[in-house]
């Protein structure tokens, strides 16, 4: 059963019957059925198959009542279903229609899509045929939502043949960290648990070549499937805004995807490069290769690539389309939860991790972490890249600006003395750096297509133009965004984006990306003020004045 509202696209094993239904108290209250109507269907699922509706004799009655028998097919065997013994159950046939023609799919964040689901999908699942591997068939009927939802699951995927093979191929059972899930960041805000470094873990060089190859690790089915699961409803969550939208949250995936992988800077103070081969270019028989680069502990980390990843897909869940002020300026039940500090970036940070940690992702997790150190470094490094994508807050801003002076100034003779004194000093500078790095990287794919191709950029530009119109229409701004939108990106170019690539080049770690980056930028920032002025009548025009009287010529 495909998306139906947040938290439901499980939902694919209907059983029907009385429930019981109450609000769970507590820091974090959730509404909540009991019953053994839910029981039943919640075990059916060991007997189900993806993308395939399960239904049981007492559903299948009610669809037959209603005028549906049609829909319905008996499977040809009964199931066993614990505490019911066997069970006669039905499968509910899913309507399959063609793409229609004409569609937008091609789209950047599409094509690159399209390209890792048919090319090498299967690859980044770890080559699995099982049930919930993608059919080749279904690839061109699936929805845009669906395109991108495949296109993370092989992501992920992927990145968890790379977590597990750092730890020698180790999932075990991980009920013992359940406290420490339940408990992890209830003592605050999301924004409380913000820390200027993060601390990363090092690895050895005996550690780096003594890993598996992720190639070697199979994700199973069942992990695949919750996988899927858990994105098909992190897509849900997103609401229809023309910018802040699940497709946004791919783009944004795909810079940060690229960028991870273009990282190429090796420092000359980590174990790697103390013992390189002057001969090979290797690192004590470690191919640099191999490993997609090795920086500040980043690359060489496969949990924090994750954790960045994972934060993109997330960053913007539940996204209401308007800015922080606003909420703050409307009092909404979450600018008051959050103390009017980041509310979107909280609220998403929040959603997102509280259904992580439900029962059904367990096998999930448990790929993830194995420690309780493991899963408190997940928390900080999603919480950190999260909150990076707010740059507004001024707090934040001064607190990255005055980490950026002390971690990459040239003349910055003092740390570079306390760095030489202490061992303890050089880990952090080496963490301060990487945590600099991450959020430097998030917030450049955060506005990726301003540093793309100019149809990229001018595609993006429109529809933020169009949810900050939506929003005027709605009356939840003060200001028509068109009176401004001109020189507005202009400045934005000048004072954020031209900046922020220039920053990237001077981290020294994304090699030729930081100058396509910056090309890019000061290409768009120059065709914009060549083209903006007529561009912004343009998309005045496309605003419908008969619904929507304001933002319009």
């Amino acid at each position: 059963m495909y998306l139906l509202a947040p938290l439901t696209s499980d939902f694919s094993h209907p059983h029907s019957g009385q429930v019981t239904a109450g609000v769970l108290r507590g820091e974090r209250s959730r509404f909540q059925l009991f019953g053994d109507t839910m029981n039943t269907a919640s075990r059916m699922e060991s007997s189900g198959e993806r993308d395939r509706i399960q239904v049981t004799q007492v559903t299948a009655d009610l669809l037959k009542k209603a005028g549906f028998a049609k829909w319905l097919t008996p499977r040809s065997t009964k199931i066993y279903v614990k505490g019911k013994g066997e069970m006669q159950t039905y499968w509910v046939r899913k309507a399959k229609s063609p793409v229609p023609k004409g569609s937008d799919l091609k789209s950047e964040t599409m094509s690159t899509v399209d390209e890792t689901i048919e090319s090498d999908g299967a690859e980044s699942s770890g080559g699995s045929s099982g049930e919930c591997a993608l059919d080749p068939e279904d690839i061109r009927v699936l929805t845009k939502t669906e395109r991108l939802v495949e296109w993370d699951v092989a992501l992920l995927t992927s990145l968890l043949q790379q977590i597990i093979a750092s730890r020698g191929g180790v999932v075990e059972n991980i009920r013992s960290l359940s406290t420490e899930e339940r408990t992890i960041g209830s003592n605050g805000t999301v924004l409380e648990e913000f820390t200027p470094i993060i601390p990363l873990k090092r690895f050895e060089a005996a550690d780096l070549q003594q890993r598996q190859r992720p190639s070697a690790i199979e994700i199973s089915d069942k992990v695949k499937c919750q996988i899927r699961g858990y994105v098909s409803n992190v897509a849900s969550m997103y609401k229809d805004n023309p910018f802040h939208n699940f497709e946004h949250a791919n783009h944004m995936t795909a810079s940060v995807k690229k960028l991870l992988t273009r990282i190429v800077n090796t420092d000359a103070s980590n174990a790697l490069a103390k013992g390189r081969n002057a001969t090979t270019g290797n690192y004590n028989g470690v191919d640099l290769v191999d490993l997609a680069g090795h920086s500040y502990g980043i690359t060489s980390d496969p949990l924090t690539q994750f954790s960045v990843v994972f934060s993109a897909i997330i960053h913007d869940v539940d996204h209401p389309g308007v800015p922080n002020s606003q909420l703050v300026k409307e009092n909404t039940r979450s600018a008051q939860i959050y103390k009017n500090k980041s509310v979107a970036e909280q609220n998403s940070v929040e959603l997102a991790w509280d259904m992580l940690m439900q029962d059904e992702y367990e096998d999930l997790r448990a790929c993830i972490y194995q420690t309780k150190e493991d899963l408190h470094r997940f928390r900080q490094l999603v919480v950190n890249t999260v909150m990076a994508t707010d740059i507004v807050d001024k707090e934040l801003q001064n607190l990255r600006k005055a980490r950026w002076e002390t971690a990459f100034s040239e003349n910055n003779s003092a740390l570079q003395h306390l760095s030489k004194e202490s061992e303890e000093s050089e880990t952090d500078r080496e963490n301060r750096k990487a945590t600099i790095v991450i959020e430097h990287l998030i917030q450049a794919s955060d506005v990726a297509h301003t540093m793309q191709h100019w149809h990229i950029y001018k595609s993006w530009n429109e529809k933020l133009f169009m949810e900050c119109c939506r929003a005027y229409q709605q009356g939840r701004a003060d200001v028509d965004p068109s009176e401004d939108w001109y020189k507005g990106e202009i400045r934005f170019f000048d004072f954020y984006v031209i900046p922020l690539a220039k920053k990237l080049q001077s981290c020294g770690v994304f090699g030729v990306s930081s100058d396509e980056y910056l090309n890019y930028a000061k290409a768009n920032r120059d065709e914009w003020a060549r083209e903006g002025e007529a561009l912004v009548k343009e998309y005045r025009a496309k605003v419908s004045p008969s619904t929507a009287p304001r933002c319009t010529v």
